[in-house]
């Protein structure tokens, strides 16, 4: 899959959001958002904090607290990096707002008149209230989860479930897809997909199927596709960066020393970065992006080093967010990066020439904020074009 795709039921990872298309209706759509860490409310200061349970952190571990203001983040004195046999406790800069708000309930209704499902919901997402309230920019993001709630292959930071033989894939599913887009009246659409390798090009000509659908309907839609490694099919790439998509967006989630242990044996940096290369290769137009995620265990040196390739690859955006533990069975936390270490990282993905770098504890590979930034650039890009000619 690809990274942070904390999802919003937990059968995505805790890092982005979706919602995914059943057979019977609708797509099931995933939502998320660049969120800074939330005011504290005076209604709750005196709340008593809940503790985490087994299966990782409930929606009460987000809520904020006293500990939320910048201010007392300095003077947090619990661990942030983990000890053996330990569980870290969850930071305050991890907290925010309970989700409320007209565009919350408005989304939430209209989800439900479409018959959207959202994985935002079931995995309790931190980012749900950022990213469908609207916040700064009032419009919500939505990420939609093709190809079905079922991946090929078993993460260790990925909480959707698996199977070796997922159900077909449902031939409807690029219209309907197209179509709740189209009623929902969005203007800059994510989609993603589970791995399908059961399937002979992994499922890129659905996905392809789908952006000329939403490019039919209305080609002022932008649209990102955040795919899978296509085991190395460089054919199938190619298909998807031809099918008229803005963004194409391809997740390493780790550093190169990481690989091996973070992700599916069949996934690796190297075929990751190929994927990235290839669909500029064919389409020098297209904007690339990737996301890591932070807290695995990863070195200062090794973020570094991984930062370097990808920006030598071409790859013009970058998300860096902490990785969040979904339930008990997937890895622990080991370290909680601090927003100040985050800030830290964006300023080095920005020197070392990323067009966009966007790096903080709630960042996720699709998030409101950073596809508003999206938006724009991609528009300045567009109108450049006669210019350059």
């Amino acid at each position: 899959m690809a990274l942070l795709k904390q999802s919003c039921r937990v059968a995505g990872r805790f890092s982005a959001n979706h919602l995914w298309l059943s057979p019977r209706c609708a797509p099931h759509v995933y939502t998320s958002s660049l969120t800074a860490a939330a005011k504290s409310s005076p209604d709750r200061t005196d709340r008593k904090k809940e503790p985490l349970s087994d299966d990782g952190p409930d929606l009460q571990d987000f809520i904020s607290g006293e500990l939320s203001e910048k201010s007392t983040w300095e003077e947090y004195k619990g661990n942030l990096k983990r000890g053996k046999g330990e569980r870290l406790r969850l930071p305050p800069w991890l907290k925010t707002e309970i989700p409320i708000g007209k565009n919350f309930n408005r989304l939430k209704n209209t989800l439900r008149d479409l018959k959207l499902h959202t994985v935002c919901e079931e995995a309790r997402c931190p980012n749900i209230g950022e990213c469908w309230g609207g916040g700064e920019y009032a419009t919500a993001t939505a990420t939609i989860m093709l190809m079905g709630d079922t991946c090929t292959r078993g993460c260790r930071f990925c909480s959707i479930k698996t199977a070796r033989l997922p159900p077909p894939l449902d031939p409807d599913e690029p219209y309907n897809t197209a179509k709740a887009i189209a009623a929902w009246g969005l203007d800059y659409v994510v989609l993603t997909s589970v791995d399908r390798d059961d399937i002979a090009d992994g499922g890129a000509d659905h996905f392809a199927k789908t952006v000329y659908n939403l490019k039919e309907r209305d080609s002022r839609i932008l649209v990102e596709c955040l795919t899978p490694d296509f085991r190395g099919d460089l054919a199938a790439v190619e298909k998807i960066a031809l099918s008229g998509l803005d963004v194409y967006a391809h997740n390493v989630e780790t550093v190169r020393e990481l690989q091996r242990f973070v992700r599916d044996p069949r996934a690796n940096f190297d075929q990751s970065l190929s994927v990235l290369k290839h669909s500029k290769k064919v389409k020098p137009t297209l904007l690339t992006k990737t996301s890591i995620m932070l807290g695995l265990g990863e070195t200062d040196q090794q973020i570094f080093d991984t930062l370097t390739e990808l920006r030598e690859a071409g790859v013009d955006c970058l998300t860096l967010g902490q990785y969040m533990q979904p339930t008990k069975r997937h890895l622990k936390v080991e370290e909680y990066v601090t927003p100040e270490r985050f800030a830290y990282w964006e300023k080095v993905g920005n020197d070392m020439g990323f067009a966009y770098t966007a790096s903080g504890p709630l960042v996720r590979s699709s998030y409101k904020a950073g596809e508003f930034f999206l938006k724009n650039l991609l528009k300045k890009r567009i109108a450049e074009v006669p210019v350059a000619e």
